[in-house]
């Protein structure tokens, strides 16, 4: 049940990540800070990045039941909404949230520990 909901997840973050392109690439945000179309470069580049590890998850969760892995794919998630949601905002609109950038590239980083501890320990 995890390895579909973290392939539809990722499915749906990749989505938006090409959508959010495409208001990186058009200027979104240029009136915000000066720095606004780098910082969605980086949130799009994270996002695509990070759900394609959501759907990596989802494919492997599909085949096996895993703490390891339904870990990875919420910390995973959960790094999606805090760090590329928190500079969307930051890039769109100016308003900065801080403290969920880390706690956003934390959770991107414990969801791939996670995924490495299910690749050494379980597969």
């Amino acid at each position: 049940m995890m390895g579909r909901f973290f392939l539809a997840a990722g499915s749906i973050v990749l989505a938006v990540a090409v959508a959010m392109g495409a208001v990186a690439a058009h200027g979104g945000g240029s009136s915000a800070r000066p720095d606004s179309a780098h910082l969605l470069q980086v949130a799009v580049l994270y996002q695509f990045v990070h759900g394609l590890g959501l759907v990596a998850v989802g494919l492997l969760a599909r085949a096996t039941r895993s703490r390891l892995l339904n870990a990875a794919g919420a910390f995973h998630l959960a790094g999606i909404v805090a760090f590329c949601g928190s500079v969307y905002l930051l890039a769109l609109t100016g308003t900065s949230l801080g403290v969920l950038v880390p706690i956003g590239g934390t959770a991107f980083i414990l969801g791939w520990l996670n995924l490495a501890g299910f690749a050494i320990l379980e597969a």
